[in-house]
């Protein structure tokens, strides 16, 4: 079978990541509009690749003086690094549906190989419109990433001391990618 490409539908893609905050809870974000592609045959996904762009400007927590604060310099620095990417070229079949996907995530200039267990949520046929015509079916298909990361690697650094020694944010964050990829038609297949 040939390599396909799938394209990020980024209405339907987006990203969020939780932090500790102040020890007791967590503090969710999250990022919409996620562009990316995956390349992949499916008779040798270990040969997959996969590229995905976050406009980290946009970061929504639904508070705005928090979401001001992470695109600050002490956070995201979206002044000087407007959007994080991964390119991910390593992938290991777990299962039919689950797989590890090693690549190279970038977040404020800052490049660290990450690994995303990533899980197929299946493909379907769906009506595909464009300026309000039906063209027909496109194939979709689904996925979520799952990763955790340290923040400190990545240069986000920023924290305060709260009573008893905990802190305001942890280092640990988690990240969750929730993705529906669209079958490029026209792309040519390798």
């Amino acid at each position: 079978m040939a390599t396909a490409r799938w394209s990020f539908e980024p209405g339907h893609t987006a990203a969020e990541f939780s932090a500790r905050h102040m020890m007791i809870t967590y503090v969710r974000g999250q990022f919409k509009n996620v562009h990316g592609f995956l390349e992949v045959d499916p008779d040798a996904p270990e040969q997959a690749t996969v590229e995905a762009t976050i406009d980290a400007t946009q970061v929504y927590t639904g508070q705005p003086e928090r979401d001001a604060h992470l695109r600050s310099a002490d956070f995201f620095d979206v002044e000087h690094h407007p959007t994080w990417t991964f390119t991910g070229s390593r992938i290991h079949q777990v299962s039919a549906t689950e797989y590890e996907v090693t690549g190279d995530l970038t977040i404020r200039g800052t490049t660290r190989p990450v690994t995303f267990d990533v899980t197929c949520l299946g493909q379907w046929d769906t009506p595909w419109w464009e300026d309000g015509r039906n063209l027909g079916t496109r194939r979709r298909a689904g996925f979520v990433a799952r990763a955790r990361i340290n923040r400190h690697d990545f240069g986000v650094s920023w924290n305060d001391v709260v009573d008893r020694g905990g802190v305001v944010v942890s280092d640990t964050v988690d990240v969750v990618v929730d993705i529906e990829a669209v079958l490029d038609t026209t792309a040519p297949t390798v």
